[in-house]
C-alpha cells in the first residue's frame, strides 16, 4: 500500500504563511529547489498527489499549469466540498479526481492511484492537520526555511501529541528538509 507523506515548507517558528497570508518567504529559493536532486527524488517516489481545494485554487486555471511543466506528472486527488463545474483537462499522465466525502476517502483514492509509489501532500496546512489527526499520514516531511515570520498560519496548531521517528535530514540550498515516520 502506498505510504502517505504529509508536510510542507514552514518558517523556523512554525508558520506556513505570514500574517498577510503569503507563503512567498518560504519559496524564495524555488528555482534552486525545482532542479535539485531532492526534488528529482521526490518526483520519482511520488505516484499521486493529494491536495486541498484551497491549494488547487491558488494555482489558477489548472489547464494552464497542469501540463508538462508541473513538477508532479501524476494523478492529483483534491479534497473538496464542491468540485469545479468544469473539470480540468489534465494530460495523459496527470489527471484530477475531486473527492467530496472526506479526507479518508481521498486518501484511499490517492493510494489506489499511486500504486506502489508514495502519495505526496502538496500544500495545505488544514489538510496536513486532518491527515495527522486522523492517523492517515505515514511520514511527515517538513522543509524548514531560515526565516522567522513571527505570526501567521501555524502548520501544527491543534493536532495533539504525535510521536515521530527521524528518518533523515537533507540540506537543499538554504532549506533544511526533515523526514520523520509517524508512529
Amino acid at each position: 500500500m502506498a505510504r502517505v507523506i504529509a508536510g510542507m515548507s514552514m518558517s523556523l517558528d512554525g508558520f506556513v504563511e505570514d500574517a498577510d497570508g503569503s507563503s512567498a518567504p518560504l519559496y524564495e529559493d524555488f528555482d534552486v529547489l525545482a532542479g535539485s536532486d531532492y526534488m528529482k527524488a521526490l518526483q520519482a517516489e511520488t505516484g499521486a498527489v493529494l491536495m486541498g481545494r484551497r491549494t488547487f485554487d491558488m494555482g489558477g486555471d489548472p489547464d494552464s499549469w497542469a501540463d508538462e511543466g508541473y513538477e508532479f506528472q501524476v494523478p492529483i486527488v483534491v479534497v473538496t466540498h464542491t468540485p469545479p463545474a468544469v473539470p480540468p483537462k489534465g494530460t495523459d499522465r496527470l489527471s484530477f479526481t475531486f473527492v467530496t466525502d472526506g479526507v479518508a476517502s481521498a486518501v484511499t483514492r490517492a493510494r489506489e492511484a499511486a500504486g506502489d509509489r508514495a502519495v505526496t501532500v502538496v500544500g495545505g496546512a488544514d489538510l496536513n492537520r486532518q491527515l495527522l489527526a486522523a492517523g492517515l499520514a505515514d511520514e511527515l516531511h517538513v522543509d524548514v526555511m531560515p526565516v522567522l515570520l513571527g505570526a501567521g498560519l501555524p502548520l501544527f496548531a491543534g493536532i495533539g501529541h504525535h510521536r515521530l521517528e527521524k528518518l533523515g535530514v537533507d540540506e537543499v540550498g538554504v532549506r533544511t528538509s526533515l523526514r520523520f515516520r509517524v508512529c
